[in-house]
């Protein structure tokens, strides 16, 4: 190996030392800091300090190698996107030069963000080569910590990956900053999951952030989080409500927290049945005291994360100890509505080459005779609809409806066929549909290992209703 010298962070007086302990992540040697908290998360290994008395604090993080997207400039690009763009920095980094050394290019970049009302600082080192990316952030409220930084990375070590590094499957990045505690001091912040789509991260006018995860969407915003569960098994069966959320609870939530107090479930009754846990527990990676409550109503599990309940009554408005099953359902509409954030971009080249999705939709309606109070008999409307997304951005379309009442059955379909393109982040144009042009607003949601497209006419939005595609697997 070799020593790669970073001259990108600025020297500034330290407090701590090093050790001579060495460690290794893939191609990347590095020497441990002392007195500083090691946490390994999956994709990274974090360090993290804080001085009580200062409030002052930094954070190392290590992150696994992933494939190169083919040049430094659109690695760090990435990196940045994904890693520092969620903690609330604004404009362009500021670059350093790109450095090369022994086959490997080294890009530093800098900005800042506000945390608990102060500024921090953000330093993002991005080595790329051999079709091999990986990066180095650290991030700080003080410059107590910086000579520290400067020699984690000066003393960074470098061996040439392995012949078929450029096939690293996209890890789950970590946590790196998050306002989540009573001291309100960073223990780590989720930034969005790798994988192959190009958006992972929705930054919503009103201050709540998106972010896609392994096993949920998170949506943050100050020092609540709530986590969009994706569907699991064993947590939606048909039961009464206490069963139900206790099960629920058990597979969602009690994995990551200890020392559960105060638990108790409830329910609103309503022809869509609201459900809600909810207790006081200890997080088993901050060690932080948190106010936790599960939720769902007609869509998935919802579990919101606070550092204590009149934080939640202040984002959400209401108290969820005092719901009983005849409170108005209206009491949780803030709630109902986070799940309306699992909603983030589309690139024309996320569904490039990715074959047929599909939609399908059936609705029955059952007459009565006016007078008689008599059975009418019943109609049925049912359609199907699909594109098939092929190279070069081409595509296939088809729609096929039928409506069954009266003993007939009449059957419509449409076509299209051509090429399509994004317009912006938030639709795409498809060059012929039942013989003209026409623009759709589109969206990605989150699902396990995947997305659902939605879809809406933008020139004749009718209700506004999208309708959901799936990849046919």
């Amino acid at each position: 190996m070799k020593y790669l010298l970073l001259l990108v962070v600025a020297a500034l007086s330290a407090i701590t030392s090093f050790s001579q302990q060495q460690e290794t992540m893939g191609v990347l040697t590095y020497t441990t800091p002392v007195g500083w908290k090691k946490e390994l998360k999956q994709g990274s290994t974090v360090f993290s300090i804080t001085n009580k008395k200062t409030r002052g604090w930094s954070q190392i993080a290590v992150y696994q190698q992933t494939a190169s997207k083919g040049s430094i400039d659109a690695d760090f690009a990435s990196e940045w996107a994904e890693m520092v763009t969620p903690l609330g920095t604004h404009g362009e980094p500021q670059l350093s030069e790109v450095q090369e050394f022994d086959g490997w290019k080294i890009l530093n970049g800098t900005g800042s963000f506000v945390f608990s009302g102060a500024t921090s600082s953000a330093s993002l080192t991005v080595i790329s080569g051999y079709n091999t990316c990986l990066s180095v952030l650290v991030n700080s409220n003080t410059t107590d910590y910086a000579q520290v930084a400067y020699d984690f990375l000066a003393n960074l070590q470098l061996a040439p990956p392995a012949a078929d590094a450029g096939q690293v499957a996209p890890a789950t990045d970590p946590a790196v900053i998050e306002n989540n505690g009573r001291s309100q001091t960073p223990e780590a912040v989720t930034v969005a999951y790798k994988d192959n789509f190009t958006y992972n991260t929705t930054n919503f006018d009103d201050g709540w952030v998106s972010t896609v995860q392994a096993d949920w969407v998170q949506v943050a915003k100050g020092n609540v989080k709530v986590l969009l569960h994706y569907a699991k098994e064993g947590t939606i069966f048909p039961s009464d409500p206490d069963p139900l959320i206790r099960a629920a609870w058990d597979i969602l939530v009690s994995p990551r927290y200890s020392s559960l107090n105060n638990f108790r479930t409830t329910y609103i009754t309503s022809y869509n049945r609201i459900y809600l846990g909810m207790g006081y527990a200890t997080d088993n990676s901050s060690r932080q005291k948190v106010f936790l409550v599960l939720f769902r109503q007609g869509a998935g599990w919802q579990e919101v994360i606070t550092p204590d309940k009149n934080t939640f009554i202040s984002a959400f408005g209401f108290d969820p100890e005092t719901v009983r099953w005849d409170s108005e359902t209206a009491l949780v509409k803030t709630l109902e509505q986070m799940s309306g954030r699992n909603r983030f971009s589309v690139a024309a080249s996320d569904l490039e080459g990715t074959g047929e999705w599909n939609a399908n939709f059936s609705a029955n309606t059952y007459w009565t005779n006016t007078y008689t109070g008599a059975s009418a008999g019943m109609s049925t409307y049912s359609s199907s609809q699909w594109f098939v997304f092929g190279s070069g951005k081409s595509y296939q379309w088809q729609l096929v409806a039928a409506n069954s009442g009266g003993g007939t059955t009449k059957v419509a379909q449409a076509r299209g066929e051509g090429s399509f393109r994004s317009v912006g982040n938030w639709q795409l144009h498809f060059s012929n549909m039942e013989g003209k042009a026409k623009t759709y607003d589109v969206y990605f949601s989150a699902v396990k290992n995947g997305r659902i497209l939605y879809t809406n006419d933008a020139e004749y939005p009718g209700s506004g209703n999208f309708t959901g595609f799936a990849r046919k697997k």
